[in-house]
This record gives structure tokens, C-alpha cells and sequence, in this order.
């Protein structure tokens, strides 16, 4: 089966989208907007695996979760990986699935066009540091929420609106070798809060 470089896998996570969602992170990405919360995602040649190992290592996960939700690093630099992935999750769980992408909408659509009803919904455009935050899901306002299915539409319609107080909440999450990172859509002052709170408290904090 297909190889393929993820990041890190984790269930659940409850900030990017609705409900308790499988969270999978794509490993290497092309586009390495500034400013952007996952950088340690951006280099290439890390964590590569197989498809089928991703698929029982969700095994247990994907059976609980009310949703997918795929980042990164850029998804869409591993195109066929994508679809592949995507295709098996779809085979194994009828829940939602949402794609967070770098790359303008357009410049997706040949990818869609040919794997119609895999994706039920994906953000899109790069981060802008520059650009306000107040709309839910999104990292800087001038990224586009796109419904593709209708699922899609059912899960992601009310949730294209300005952001409220819930949706900025984080995940915090803990690994084996006690590294803690965070999934979410944080305000560009709540890391250096959260940095200089750690601190304070006698943490060394790499960002």
C-alpha cells in the first residue's frame, strides 16, 4: 500500500470543526505561510509510514469519532496519498470529513473533480499573519470554508460565521515522551501568553 508522511495522529480533538474528531496531520509542506502554529509539520522526509499502518492505528479511533479533520503541513503535497487515505477512511466511517488546506480553491479543483465526495468540506488559502481573526474555524479571516457534499452542508453550514468565545478554545495534548503541543486555531496573543505562563512557572518552552 501507499506510503505516506504524517506528523501525528490524535482522537479526540474537539477545536477544528464539530464534535469529537479524529485529528490526522500531514508531514512537509511546500507553502510555509509566516507566522504559522505548525511549523515543526513544514520539513519533509519526516514521519513516513504506510497507509495501512495509519488505518489500524486509527482502527479503535475512527469507530467514536463524529468527524474527520485532516491538516498539516499541506495535505494536497501528497495528492495521491490524499486520496487514497481518504478513500479508505470513507470505506471504514460515514462521518464528516474536513480538509484544511495552503492552496487557493482553485487550484484544487482538478484534485475534487476527480475524487468527487471524498472531501465534505475544506478550508482553503494560505494564513495571512496580517489578516484578521474573527471568523469561526479559520486561522486568518481571508481563508474560505467550501461545502462539498451534502454532509458537508449538514455539518459545516451554521459554522460559516464570525467566531464566538467556544470556538476559540484549544486541545492540549500530551505525548509519551512528554512533549505537549496544542491543536486548535489559537489568537495571535494566546501563545505568548501561554509561553510566558510556562516560564514563569520554571518550563522551558520551544515554539
Amino acid at each position: 500500500m501507499r506510503t505516506i508522511a504524517l506528523s501525528r495522529l490524535h482522537f479526540p480533538v474537539t477545536a477544528l470543526g464539530p464534535g469529537r474528531r479524529l485529528g490526522i496531520w500531514f508531514q512537509g509542506c511546500s507553502i510555509q505561510c509566516p507566522g504559522c502554529i505548525s511549523a515543526d509539520t513544514w520539513p519533509e522526509g519526516k514521519g513516513v509510514t504506510t497507509i495501512a499502518s495509519v488505518l489500524d492505528a486509527v482502527e479503535l479511533w475512527i469507530r467514536e469519532a463524529d468527524g474527520i479533520t485532516i491538516s498539516g503541513g499541506e495535505p494536497f503535497d501528497q495528492p495521491d496519498a490524499l486520496a487514497d487515505l481518504l478513500r479508505e477512511l470513507r470505506a471504514r466511517s460515514p462521518v464528516d470529513t474536513l480538509v484544511y488546506s495552503g492552496y487557493p480553491f482553485e487550484a484544487l479543483t482538478g484534485w475534487l473533480d476527480r475524487n468527487p465526495g471524498l472531501i465534505d468540506a475544506i478550508m482553503t488559502e494560505p494564513y495571512d499573519e496580517r489578516s484578521p481573526q474573527t471568523l469561526a474555524l479559520r486561522g486568518s479571516d481571508n481563508q474560505s470554508l467550501h461545502t462539498l457534499t451534502a454532509l458537508g452542508r449538514s455539518r459545516f453550514g451554521a459554522l460559516d460565521r464570525p467566531t464566538g468565545a467556544f470556538d476559540r478554545r484549544l486541545d492540549v495534548m500530551f505525548d509519551p515522551d512528554g512533549t505537549v503541543w496544542l491543536a486548535g486555531i489559537p489568537t495571535r496573543d494566546d501563545l505568548e501568553r501561554f509561553r510566558a505562563g510556562l516560564e514563569a512557572a520554571g518550563h522551558e518552552v520551544v515554539l
